[in-house]
């Protein structure tokens, strides 16, 4: 019987994907539920499993192809034979003679081009990539190994006296030019538009975390063994945002023509890093979460972000963002809003700094935040007092149970 693989539904945000590297061809066989081929959208890469078991019979389209949704990726016979099973296991041109190198791995076009161009095999490159696969990054570190001087493989490449690679001549100057993934692309778009239609401010202020880290510290192992799930900072910033958003709603509001929209939920979007750039998944109806529950989400989101497991709805919407530049060591940042949202809160690194209590000097964990507006709709004052609320309550973790 034959199946036809198709496109899935995408959301109204997003009219089409691009085709990334078939890790399948046509003659090979197929388990069900064995990963076909990728999509990119602007959001999201999605993973297109094989709905049957077979061989693959034809495939309709290639990597770098665009499509809609519904359309034919490529066409499975469930009772087929597989064409390609023993020319697997025969090496390619140019690859190891031992007979155990096993199949040449599948590498994308970039880093084809890489292998080839220095003439390596790759079923010597350990791969760090997803699903094991390898990374250009991969290629240029086996390279290099095999280009450094022997005896010198622990002398680090950034040595003022010893030069770890062989120096190129001066004709050798090379450059590689890399087409931009879609969700780079999509981000580059977003964020000039963010700069272009708004009229952005940054307010700042800075927060003693001292009050929360000795509450955290005092009942961290019992929330893990009674939620099973850390307490982190970004719970009580998630948490604290909110309260704030309930006393200043303009902040949790956007422009749309010649009005203003106001929310009267609160999904916050939680910026994440990812391999493939960043990503902004949704915390839906936080007013309702507890603090575990916001810790389960967000170590559930990061975690399938890595791996681009996350959908598409999960990354769409949103009435307000928190991105945390502190965990890459950032100590201050203007971050830019996220259309058509019209404010976003930077955490940022805690740091030892010396500040005034009571009239004597002491060393406190500070943390800088930043939040920036669209000037728009929100004022100056408003602004400043809804980071204030959010630094009063970091501080005094308490005013939770008085809900002040």
């Amino acid at each position: 019987m034959l199946i036809e693989v198709k496109v899935p539904a995408l959301a109204e945000s997003v009219p089409d994907a691009t085709l990334l590297d078939w890790y399948k061809q046509s003659g090979d066989a197929v388990a069900r539920g064995e990963n076909l081929i990728d999509l990119e959208t602007d959001k999201v890469t999605l993973e297109i499993a094989a709905p049957q078991s077979g061989v693959i019979a034809e495939i309709k389209h290639q990597p770098g192809d665009i499509v809609l949704a519904d359309a034919v990726l490529c066409i499975i016979d469930t009772e087929g034979t597989a064409e390609n099973a023993a020319n697997d296991t025969q090496p390619q041109s140019g690859a190891s003679d031992e007979p155990d190198a096993g199949p040449a791995p599948h590498l994308s076009p970039a880093v084809r081009g890489l292998v080839e161009e220095h003439a390596v095999d790759p079923r010597n490159i350990t791969g760090t990539g997803k699903n094991d696969r390898i990374t250009k990054a991969d290629v240029v570190n086996y390279i290099d190994s095999q280009t450094s001087p022997a005896g010198n493989d622990e002398i680090r490449e950034d040595s003022p006296t010893v030069q770890a690679r062989p120096e190129l001549p001066p004709s050798a100057r090379p450059e590689e030019r890399v087409p931009m993934t879609r969700i780079r692309k999509r981000t580059a778009e977003r964020l000039l538009q963010a700069q272009q239609q708004n009229a952005l401010l940054t307010t700042f202020n800075e927060v003693n975390m001292q009050p929360f880290m000795d509450l955290r510290s005092q009942h961290k192992d019992e929330f893990e063994k009674q939620y099973g799930v850390k307490l982190g900072f970004m719970s009580i910033f998630v948490k604290a945002a909110v309260e704030a958003l309930k006393k200043f709603p303009v902040v949790n509001a956007y422009v749309d023509g010649d009005d203003i929209i106001y929310h009267g939920y609160y999904d916050v979007g939680v910026a994440v890093g990812s391999e493939r750039g960043l990503v902004v998944p949704i915390l839906r109806d936080v007013e309702r979460m507890s603090f575990a529950e916001v810790e389960r989400k967000i170590r559930d989101y990061g975690e399938r972000a890595r791996d681009t497991k996350l959908t598409i709805d999960e990354l769409t919407g949103g009435t307000f963002t928190i991105s945390n530049g502190g965990v890459f060591g950032s100590l201050l940042s203007t971050p830019i809003v996220n259309p058509p949202q019209s404010a976003i809160l930077g955490m940022h690194k805690i740091q030892d700094r010396p500040i005034v209590e009571n009239g004597e000097i002491v060393i406190r964990p500070m943390m800088y935040v930043a939040l920036s507006y669209d000037h728009r709709i929100i004022d100056g004052r408003e602004a400043v007092q809804f980071l204030e609320s959010i630094c009063k309550t970091i501080a005094d973790p308490s005013r939770f149970l008085l809900q002040i």
